[in-house]
């Protein structure tokens, strides 16, 4: 019998005692850390046991820091990088491991779970950090126990559970962008062996982008997400979970920032385009074209089940299932501009079944794990774009003199993933200081895939049907006719159209060794090597070549790292660190190819690159030296490279040796820090204070240093750099009755720095999306 699942872990988890150090009023705190439980090797253990570099933290420092989405961890995870893609998909990177590709499908390297089921793919996390107890983020390849795409690492939400006592809360706030959430729980016993809490969270208004060249807003919010958490206890040893969450969202997407202008076609097409204004340098101007304004109509929910069996008092057997849907229907505009140059409408939707059986225990002094998965997803993407009568690629059939403009023509993708493994994990305790580690996985991989470019009203169609004819005569063959709206995708090897067929099937076995020294309670020295697998990809994109459907191969981490951690100054201190090497095999990058015959020059595809390195190291130091008092920083330092030669073409067609080059959205530097201090007002009434800093260095949002001709207007304007900023929060407020309620005050942004986190080239225009403007707000919460 299949045991379905969405709870943390078999015994349900109190909060950590940080997040108790957080929550008790200063006058009741004892000085010290405290202890931090994780389950980042899907069991309890004390942080501080875990041979893992971890971040953890409560779901009050949470929600205190204005952390409300899975892009917001840069506020408290070094070597955190998050990306927002021009095309509506988010990207994850960790310790320079990420994948920048912007489909649907896009298989992450940083794997998010809820409660240890899993969310397959980015663009499902929104509603990952409702109502929760805490949350892990693990660093470097996690292959042996989360499974492929795991590479970088994998972050796990762990749920606020049902309590046994009847709790409620309440939540509500506004920023000064009119931007007002609201939400809540309840938990509470229904009988003696049933518990259950409800949670719900929504998101209203808060436009922050403004177009520069008319008066019009853009950035509103429309989001609700919820979750039902259901535990059944039957007796001692039986255990059973029912996790049922989504979200809605009908929230504005983002507009891109115009720097530069640089025709893909005919320069005499660009028509206004060519004397457009470039956007100001400030957060909050933008444009985009009003037929068109971005905005999402999506959904997501997902039903997990998770039983566990204590089969005896050493041995538990462990049942996680789930099946997830998500409904995607978006406009997006990403050229920056307010012209029929580029947009289009994405809908799309995924199906994600996945099953783990689990057997854990321990003999003597070996803890071990073993158990099998299995997940099957099915995805669709089609991509309707146009009219763009302004765009100058419109118009490369009739400068051809082979046929009439094409304003509109669709692309669409469909995808089958099917994964099976087999996995195991030890854990040998040799004396009372060293123990060591070993773990394995065995994991096959089959993707089908289907796509292609469709013709929409012939004109496109019609081009290609006479450049198609053209060549095939200069080689004897007859000519062929396309249907009106069919596929268009061109087959170079027999010199015909129609829809891309492929099939990708691929294994991999990760690994995982290592050994950790405790000579006493307050130090813990680990080693470790491990070997990750990211599976291999097919792109999403408008294919004038059938290779251009070619998938990249899996790719390949061997990750070398050693670390400390050490409580000191009698658990008032604690100081983490580590150095780390990662050897990389076949990186997935998005590059571009040449089509054969070459009659459009390099066309965007997925590609590998044969050999590159990630080295660097972190530390992470938490300080609670005297009541009330919490301070932590942390830094990393990231050096990328491609080893030897790789040769490719950047984004704007020229072909360039990438070898030495770093990688992309990887800055070198990023250093967060955080401090709070509370104190005792009266009997009843607690102040707090506090400040959040994130500081990140410059890095490229492209391999190489990508270059237009001409380039004097990129250049002054930053062209495809992501440059450094330092961005600062401030939070303060009151509790009372022993911290029930609470009223807090915030201004993200102190400095209303202007920031980017990406830069890119969409057709004629090259374009950055810009951070979040300087923002303050209120928020009210009680607890019942």
């Amino acid at each position: 019998m299949i045991l379905l699942v969405a709870s943390v872990s078999a015994v349900a988890l109190q909060s950590p005692a940080f997040a108790q150090a957080d929550t008790a009023p200063p006058a009741q705190q004892a000085v010290g850390l405290g202890d931090i439980v994780v389950t980042a090797q899907k069991r309890e253990q004390a942080i501080n046991d875990v041979p893992l570099s971890i971040t953890a933290a409560s779901g009050e420092k949470l929600a205190s820091q204005g952390i409300a989405n899975v892009a917001d961890l840069v506020k408290i995870v070094p070597g955190f990088n998050y990306t927002e893609s021009a095309f509506s998909t988010p990207v994850y990177t960790l310790r320079g491991i990420g994948f920048y590709d912007t489909s649907l499908a896009a298989k992450p390297t940083v794997s998010i779970y809820q409660d240890q089921v899993p969310i397959p793919f980015s663009i499902m996390t929104r509603g990952a950090t409702l109502d929760l107890e805490r949350v892990e983020v693990l660093k470097g390849p996690q292959g042996t126990l989360f499974g492929s795409n795991a590479t970088g690492g994998a972050i796990n939400y762990i749920a606020a559970k049902p309590t046994s006592t009847f709790k409620a809360g309440l939540d509500a706030g506004v920023d000064s962008f009119g931007q007002v959430s609201g939400g809540g729980f309840i938990s509470g016993p229904i009988s003696d062996t049933l518990t259950a809490r409800v949670a719900v969270r929504t998101e209203q208004g808060g436009a922050w982008q403004r177009s520069y060249t008319r008066d019009e807003k853009l950035g509103d919010r429309n989001f609700t997400t919820g979750r039902l958490l259901l535990d059944f206890e039957p007796s001692d040893r039986v255990r059973f979970s029912l996790n049922l969450n989504g979200f809605i969202d009908k929230s504005d997407g983002q507009a891109a920032q115009l720097i530069g202008v640089v025709p893909l076609g005919n320069p005499a097409r660009l028509g206004p385009l060519a004397t457009y204004p470039i956007a100001p340098r400030n957060n909050r101007d933008a444009d985009w074209t009003p037929e068109q304004k971005p905005r999402r109509d999506d959904w997501f929910y997902q039903a997990a089940f998770r039983g566990d069996i204590d089969l005896t008092d050493d041995i538990t057997l462990t049942s996680i299932s789930s099946y997830s849907r998500y409904h995607n229907d978006q406009n997006i505009d990403p050229d920056g501009v307010a012209l029929r140059d580029y947009f289009y409408n994405t809908t799309g939707k995924i199906t994600a079944l996945s099953q783990e059986l689990r057997l854990q225990g321990r003999v003597g002094d070996l803890t071990y794990i073993l158990g099998a998965n299995y997940a099957r997803e099915k995805t669709y993407q089609q991509d309707d774009a146009g009219p763009y009568d302004q765009s100058t690629p419109a118009y490369n059939f009739v400068d051809a003199g082979l046929g009439i403009p094409f304003f509109v023509y669709s692309q669409y993708a469909r995808q089958k993933f099917v994964n099976k493994a087999v996995f195991a994990n030890l854990d040998y305790d040799i004396g009372d200081s060293i123990t060591v580690h070993g773990g394995v996985r065995y994991t096959k991989t089959n993707i089908d895939f289907a796509g292609c470019t469709a013709d929409r009203g012939f004109a496109l169609g019609q081009g290609i049907q006479n450049m198609v004819n053209f060549i095939r005569g200069g080689a004897g063959l007859a000519p062929i006719s396309i249907a009106e709206d069919a596929c268009v995708t061109i087959d170079g090897s027999t010199l015909t159209v129609g829809e891309v067929q492929r099939a990708l099937n691929e294994d991999n076995v990760s690994w995982r060794a290592g050994m950790d020294y405790k000579p006493s309670k307050d130090i813990l020295l680990y080693a470790s090597v491990s070997k990750g697998y990211k599976s291999g990809s097919f792109p999403m994109l408008s294919a004038s070549d059938a290779n251009q459907f070619n998938p990249v191969t899996q790719e390949s981490i061997t990750a070398y790292e050693v670390g400390a951690k050490l409580t000191v100054l009698e658990n008032t201190a604690q100081i983490n660190g580590a150095l780390f090497y990662y050897d990389y095999s076949d990186k997935q990058l998005k590059g571009r190819v040449i089509a054969n015959p070459d009659v459009f020059g390099p066309l965007e595809a997925l590609v590998n690159v044969p050999k590159s390195r990630v080295q660097g190291g972190e530390i992470q130091l938490d300080l609670a030296p005297t009541d009330g008092l919490r301070v932590s920083i942390g830094a990393t330092y990231l050096d990328t490279k491609i080893k030897g030669s790789f040769v490719n073409y950047d984004s704007y067609g020229n072909q360039v040796d990438f070898g030495g080059s770093a990688f992309p959205y990887t800055p070198k530097f990023q250093i967060v820090t955080d401090a709070q201090y509370d104190w005792t007002l009266s009997d009843d009434v607690v102040a707090f204070i506090g400040a959040n800093l994130n500081f990140q260095s410059d890095t490229k949002a492209v391999l190489g240093n990508a270059r237009a001709t001409p380039s004097a207007d990129l250049s002054a304007q930053g062209g495809l750099t992501i440059e450094d900023y330092t961005l600062i929060d401030l939070r303060a407020g009151l509790s009372f009755d022993d911290k029930r309620y609470k009223i807090s005050a915030f201004v993200r942004n102190l400095g209303n720095t202007y920031y980017w986190t990406n830069a890119t080239r969409i057709t004629d225009t090259t374009v950055r999306f810009a951070g979040r403007p300087r923002t303050f707000g209120v928020n009210l919460s009680a607890r019942f």
